[in-house]
């Protein structure tokens, strides 16, 4: 029979208290890099399009690529780190996030920054789960809650400090000072993981599953490369969607057909048949589209449509990190007291509350509305989090959660990647529409349109240019409206998958609720 470590075991084994603490330091500052990287480009947007000569659609790739490449890399983790060792994964990991993110400072058109951000994502992708794995092997277990607490504020730093120092960075250098921030974070992390993580060998070589693997990964990559090129391309009427459709679909087909015939498959057959994991997973694709849409279609609206300076923009998006870190804490208390999908429920419910108050956005708006929604929609993302990967990991052999995590952080940043490409096309889709209804009424034979432009010289060409100005403004606030509306229905939609899941036990919730940040 094994006895848990004590604290002075886990001391001893790591060097001491001092040497614990400057881990921890360590792996915060990593953990605070790759957590502003999630939202602090999201303000830079406008600015990023500009310098690159991108379209609307096209510069939204800056977000996306690196999403689906942190979703591909990120089940690699564990056996990456069992082959090479945890410490020179980590310092590989961090080394290359670094260099990428000078390189995407660097870039000089929209291939080169999408190609480095591809870079960037690929390397930040196991910082996360590496961060909690040492967390969690450097402090004895009495004290691993608080680990996950501490390393968790440190994660929600990031969506609060993001756009605000996004915002002050573009405004008073570029948009290139948002990937340049990231060089000292990751020096100083390289340093500290350089001399306080012990090197160790790795102890094992598993056998890993290349070609479910591989299949899986393009069939996330075409699928994605599909929606991100679709409103350029007019969609279906081009070839290039449709071979991006049929091999999307073929992959994920044969990704399936492994799991299910292979010896020992990329994706375990138990997690596969486990009921609460896999509504876990389809309700974590939701919630990744929930999660980063809005954050990538606020920040052009702000800027572009009601002409905020991006300094400001940045402070109008901060408070959606503040209600998500208020209801981090009282989550932390009801988990294990309160019905998960009660909780779930109210999370759920406050996000579509938030989404109708964005239904009415108008132009004559001032900031108080966007900030209130933003509060609501973190309060109603941080209710959801907790209780949702509780309830994932609850019913799961702990032999698979490693493999386990890993599927339910890919299925998450896919549904990011894919919420952000769709909405961002109905965005564009609805303002056209919304245009080509409303210029033909710009007419001097309309009446409706002459008792409001009296006071026009409707002859005078560049009257009639500002006009029209106006009424693609117009156009465009009616596409983000019908964006706002499509993930209220999303919110709608997600509610009777609630039924499908079981409420863990309080011995299971309490174990389980440390993973919830993973």
């Amino acid at each position: 029979m094994t006895t848990k470590p004590d604290e002075s075991e886990v001391d001893a084994a790591h060097g001491g208290a001092f040497n614990r603490l400057m881990i921890t330091v360590s792996i915060m500052t990593a953990t605070l890099m790759n957590a502003l990287d999630m939202t602090i480009a999201n303000v830079a947007l406008p600015n990023i399009q500009g310098s690159v000569s991108a379209s609307q659609d096209q510069v939204t790739w800056v977000l996306t690529s690196y999403i689906v490449a942190a979703a591909i890399m990120t089940p690699l983790t564990g056996a990456l780190s069992a082959r090479f060792g945890r410490k020179r994964v980590f310092l590989v990991s961090v080394a290359g996030f670094t260099f990428a993110s000078a390189l995407c400072g660097l870039a000089q058109n929209l291939s080169q920054i999408v190609g480095f951000r591809l870079l960037q994502g690929a390397f930040g992708a196991p910082l996360i789960p590496l961060a909690q794995a040492v967390l969690l092997d450097i402090n004895p277990p009495h004290k691993q809650g608080q680990a996950m607490a501490v390393w968790g504020m440190a994660s929600m730093l990031g969506p609060i400090l993001g756009p605000a120092l996004g915002g002050y960075l573009t405004d008073h250098f570029s948009w290139r000072w948002v990937f340049y921030i990231n060089l000292p974070f990751g020096i100083a992390s390289f340093i500290g993981i350089s001399i306080f993580i012990a090197g160790g060998r790795p102890l094992s070589r598993p056998r890993f599953d290349l070609l479910g693997y591989t299949f899986l990964a393009v069939g996330v990559a075409a699928v994605q490369l599909m929606l991100d090129r679709g409103e350029q391309l007019d969609w279906f009427s081009s070839l290039e969607i449709w071979i991006e459709l049929i091999l999307g679909i073929l992959s994920f087909y044969l990704c399936v057909v492994q799991t299910f015939t292979a010896k020992s498959p990329f994706i375990p057959r138990a997690v596969a048949f486990d009921r609460n994991f896999m509504t876990a997973c389809l309700f974590s694709v939701i919630m990744g589209v929930l999660m980063f849409a809005t954050t990538a279609l606020l920040p052009p609206m702000i800027e572009t449509l009601l002409g905020y300076p991006v300094t400001q923009a940045g402070f109008i998006l901060a408070p959606r990190g503040v209600g998500t870190l208020i209801s981090m804490f009282v989550v932390g208390r009801l988990v294990s007291i309160v019905d998960n999908r009660l909780i779930m429920l109210v999370g759920i419910s406050i996000l579509a509350v938030s989404m109708y108050q964005m239904t009415h956005f108008s132009l004559l708006m001032g900031a108080g509305p966007i900030m209130l929604s933003g509060v609501l929609q973190g309060m109603g993302m941080g209710l959801l989090f907790v209780p949702l990967t509780t309830m994932a990991f609850s019913t799961l052999d702990t032999r698979f959660r490693t493999e386990a995590a890993g599927l339910f952080t890919l299925v998450r940043n896919v549904g990011s990647s894919v919420g952000i490409s769709i909405l961002a096309g109905v965005q564009i889709r609805a303002s056209k529409m919304a245009y080509a209804e409303m210029i033909p009424h710009i007419r001097k034979d309309n009446p409706a349109f002459l008792a409001q432009a009296r006071q026009f010289n409707l002859s005078d060409p560049m009257t009639l240019a500002g006009l029209s100005g106006q009424v693609s403004r117009q156009a465009a606030m009616v596409g983000y409206i019908d964006a706002f509306k499509t993930i209220m229905i999303i919110c709608f939609v997600a509610m009777p998958l609630l039924i499908l899941l079981k409420q863990p036990k309080a011995r299971q919730a309490k174990t389980d609720s440390h993973m919830a940040m993973e």
